[in-house]
Parts: C-alpha cells; sequence; structure tokens
C-alpha cells in the first residue's frame, strides 16, 4: 500500500500511509485508537471501495482496485473483523461456506455432502473438534474465532487480516488462536493483525508498522526469522504509538482526604441463571467498598463476575433469590436500572456497543442519556444545556471528534468508551462500577481512562473494579476480591496482592 489517503467528512482518517507484508510473515499494525488501523485495513479488503481513497494497492506485484469485499476475497484477502459476522442459528459448517456454497456440479443447489466433508476437514486443520453440524451458537467465542479462519482457509486465504482477534478471548483461547497463526505463517499464509496486547505482538509478529494520527510513523523488525526471540520491547512499541515514553503504565494517585466510610455494602448476595433456575451464578457474595476507594474484583471466564455487577445494579441479569445491597448506609432494593442509577449506582458495561450506548445517535445526546431529568424543562430535553455539558466532556475527557454532533458509532473504541465514562461522571453516582472499562483500547487511551478512575476516586467516590487483566487490578486498587464459580474466595490488600496470589484463588473451589 503506498500513499493511501482516505478522508471522511471533517476528518482526514489516513494521510498518506504506506504498509509492506512480505509473503509468509505476521505483520502487526498497532497504534491508538482513532490512529487509522482499522480505516486502512478496510481500504485493503474492499469495504472502502476504489475510488473513495488516494493512492496505489499492489498485491502479488500486480495493482488492484477492489470494488467490495467480494473482489478482494477473490484474489485472497480475507478479513476477520473484530465483531464477528458469524449466523448464530446456522451450523458451523453453514457459516463456514455461508456466500461461497458448495454445489452439485452446475446445478443452483447445495452440496450437503461435499459441504460437511470440506467444512470437517477445514475444521481440524484450526483445531475444531465439534460436528460440522453444531450450531455457532452453542460454541465459546474462541471457538468463535477458529470458525472464521476456517471460513477464510475455504476461499483459499493469502493474506488473512485479523482485527483485535483476541480481545474477546480467555488466555487459554488467545493462546490456541496465537499458535494457530504460527501455523498459518509455516503454511505460508501471511497475517495482518491489529492488536493492543503488545506482549502477544511481540510473541507471533515479524514486523511491526506503527501508526499515529493517521500517518505511517515507523516500521520495526520485531525478529529476523521465525523462531528467534523478539528484539523489540513493548517499551519500544509503546513509545512509538504515543510519541512519549510512558514511565508508569498508571498514572500517580492522589488520595482522598476525606472519611473513608463505607459506600456501598453488598451482603450475601444470590443470583440464579435465568434460564436455568437451578444453577446458582452468583452464590453468597459479599463486599464492601469505602469512599475514595478503588476495590477490584479478579476472576477467570466464567466466574461471575459481570452477572454479579449487573444484577446489583437494577437487577439487570439473572434471576434474585437473596441478598442486600446499601448504598451510603441505606439499603436500597432497585429492581429496575432507573432505581439503581436513582440510588446512585452506575454501571459501565463491558460491552459499550450493545449495552453502553446508542451507536447511531450522537456524543451530545449518548453523554446525556443516563441524567435527561436533570437537562429537562417541563418534560422537554433543554437541547442548549445538552450540548455545552457535552462540549465540557468533549474537552476534559479528550473525545476525539469534530463536534458532539458527530455519530458515536464513527468513533474510535477508546473515544467510545470515553463517551460511556463522562455519561456516567455527569450523573454524579455515589458508586461507579466499572465492567472491563479498557477492553479493546490502546495504552495511551488506557492511561487517559485510568487518570479519569483515579480522579474519581479522589473526589470520593466508591469504584468497583472488574478486569481480566490482573497488571491492571494490580496497578490501580487498593483492595482485590477473587471470585471463583459464582463465590468470592478472598479478599486480597494491595500490598500483599501478586499475580500468583490473585491466580491461586481465583482457581480455589470452595464447593
Amino acid at each position: 500500500m503506498r500513499g493511501i489517503t482516505k478522508t471522511f467528512p471533517g476528518v482526514r482518517a489516513l494521510s498518506d500511509v504506506n504498509l509492506t507484508v512480505r509473503p509468509g510473515e505476521i505483520h502487526a499494525v498497532c497504534g491508538e485508537n482513532g490512529a487509522g488501523k482499522s480505516t486502512l485495513m478496510k481500504v485493503l479488503s474492499g469495504v472502502h471501495p476504489h475510488g473513495s481513497y488516494e493512492g496505489e494497492i499492489r498485491f502479488q506485484g500486480e495493482p488492484v482496485a477492489f470494488r467490495d469485499i467480494r473482489a478482494s476475497e477473490a484474489r485472497g484477502i480475507v478479513i476477520i473483523h473484530q465483531e464477528l459476522a458469524l449466523v448464530p442459528f446456522l451450523s458451523i459448517a453453514e457459516n463456514i461456506f455461508l456466500g461461497n456454497e458448495q454445489r452439485s456440479g452446475r446445478v443452483p443447489v447445495i452440496d450437503w455432502n461435499a459441504t460437511l466433508h470440506r467444512a470437517a476437514g477445514l475444521m481440524r486443520r484450526v483445531g475444531l473438534r465439534e460436528r460440522p453440524q453444531t450450531p455457532v451458537a452453542d460454541i465459546g467465542v474462541g471457538k468463535q474465532q477458529l470458525v472464521e479462519i476456517a471460513k477464510a482457509l475455504a476461499k483459499e486465504v493469502k493474506l488473512l487480516i485479523l482485527d483485535e482477534p483476541t480481545a474477546a478471548l480467555n488466555d487459554a483461547d488467545s493462546a490456541a488462536l496465537l499458535e494457530l497463526i504460527l501455523q498459518l505463517r509455516a503454511q505460508g499464509i501471511a497475517s495482518i493483525v491489529i492488536s493492543h496486547k503488545l506482549n502477544e505482538i511481540r510473541r507471533v509478529a515479524d514486523t511491526v508498522t506503527i501508526l499515529r494520527d493517521g500517518r505511517t510513523i515507523e516500521t520495526l523488525t520485531v525478529r529476523r526469522n521465525p523462531g528467534d526471540a523478539p528484539e523489540l520491547s513493548e517499551d519500544r512499541i509503546i513509545r512509538g504509538m504515543v510519541g512519549r515514553d510512558l514511565d508508569h503504565r498508571f498514572p500517580d494517585r492522589t488520595p482522598y482526604e476525606g472519611d473513608r466510610d463505607t459506600v456501598l455494602e453488598v451482603t450475601d448476595w444470590t443470583v440464579r441463571h435465568p434460564v436455568d433456575h437451578q444453577r446458582k451464578v452468583v452464590d453468597g457474595a459479599s463486599l464492601t467498598v469505602r469512599r475514595g476507594e478503588i476495590v477490584g474484583i479478579a476472576g477467570l471466564m466464567g466466574a461471575g463476575r459481570t452477572e454479579l455487577a449487573m444484577s446489583v445494579f437494577g437487577r439487570s441479569w439473572g434471576l434474585y433469590e437473596s441478598g442486600t445491597v446499601r448504598v451510603a448506609g441505606r439499603e436500597v432494593r432497585a429492581r429496575t436500572v432507573p432505581a439503581a442509577i436513582a440510588a446512585g449506582i452506575a454501571y459501565v458495561t463491558e460491552d459499550r456497543q450493545r449495552y453502553g450506548l446508542n451507536l447511531l445517535d450522537t456524543i451530545s445526546r449518548n453523554i446525556s442519556l443516563a441524567s435527561l431529568s436533570g437537562m429537562a424543562r417541563h418534560g422537554v430535553v433543554d437541547e442548549h444545556h445538552e450540548r455545552s455539558v457535552a462540549e465540557r466532556y468533549r474537552g476534559s475527557m479528550n473525545i476525539k471528534a469534530p463536534t458532539v454532533h458527530e455519530q458515536t458509532g464513527r468513533l474510535s473504541g477508546g473515544n467510545q468508551q470515553k463517551v460511556v465514562l463522562s455519561k456516567w461522571i455527569h450523573a454524579d453516582p455515589e458508586v461507579l462500577i466499572l465492567d472491563e472499562p479498557t477492553r479493546g483500547i490502546d495504552v495511551g487511551a488506557k492511561y487517559e481512562i485510568y487518570a479519569v478512575i483515579d480522579r474519581l476516586a479522589a473526589q470520593g467516590k466508591a469504584v468497583l473494579f472488574l478486569s481480566s487483566e490482573l497488571p491492571e487490578l494490580l496497578g490501580m486498587c487498593d483492595r482485590i476480591y477473587t471470585m471463583a464459580e459464582g463465590r468470592l474466595t478472598a479478599e486480597v490488600a494491595r500490598a500483599d496482592a501478586t499475580q500468583e496470589v490473585l491466580m491461586r484463588h481465583m482457581t480455589r473451589n470452595d464447593r
């Protein structure tokens, strides 16, 4: 790719970007949210068609001009987006060949025997042991990623593009996927990997191209030959991404100066599965968060962290069985989300695009959603007030957008997360529950969000911080609860917390 420039109304997303990928290479593309990584891949794959951008793309030595994604796939370029494009109610085999159906000769009828046979072979190649007839809805997210790769292999992929492939995966599934990418490299298939997880980039990538503000900053060599140890440090990659050294991954904490009374108290909280009522997903959980304190919850996938948070927040998940919630000493019987908000509880969901934002609406309207009553006169929202509030947060939260009237779905992941945080900060809660607040966000944006969380704690807010990244919990929290199989298994002080200690409690089985 040479001299790629892509402009949207009011925004230049890419400016004279260059990218070269060699055959059989794993090439990482890094940059902060909004740097232009996904836009560049959409140009390459034909999502943004030829003619909508400036510059030249050459593939296997020839100039190409893709009008759409089918044209790029016909040449062997396949992109797997962060949001998987699978149909949950179709089988694995049907998803693998969706749009690429196996015909019976020249007759426009699907050859099911050939479909199942080829699907089984592709599934073995990517390490899936399920039956081809298994519905995609019945397998986990990690295996769904493997289905997407099998789908790419069915199209005889030569260049595989993976956009944040491990963002929603646990450690075991992430390791399996990275190992598969290495196996594809050994088979001569080149890959472009977009990821914010720098340890994974150092593990698999041969080369890294860094983008910043829509421009190519530099291309760095990670290793000279497959199998070599990485030559490039995470700090060196970070310096290229953010334009400065991050001597400390976490900002210096400003302590809260007021009284440390308990703000959130959850006692003997028990919640059953919404469908399988025999199953306790949260079992007798009790915890406290004091004013000005950041308290973490650590747990493996399926431990029940999100279910605990959502059920406390207006019983928005599961079947409540027993337990009490107190906010500032008052018992809260919040059976709905509006009641939880009125009681002073805010919840930043782990799935911002599904539960946290209206992606079709503007920044200003998303920020006002949790506090409309305070912006209304006689039941009608004061749009001038709404706009001025949004402008204030656009500045203070460093939301990168031309105006507050920008559609939220057009923002990068990090800027979308800042909009979600702005919405709940403006609601002025007593308790702020943060569920994976930095998932899918680059190191620079993470630092900004950490600084916002520290500021809230310094103002006396009680913060409950859920994360699957143990270094993040160790760097941010005053105390950490561990959770396993729906139970809180330990409470660890910051001074005593290490990854090994937390993992030991996260894998305990007290049943």
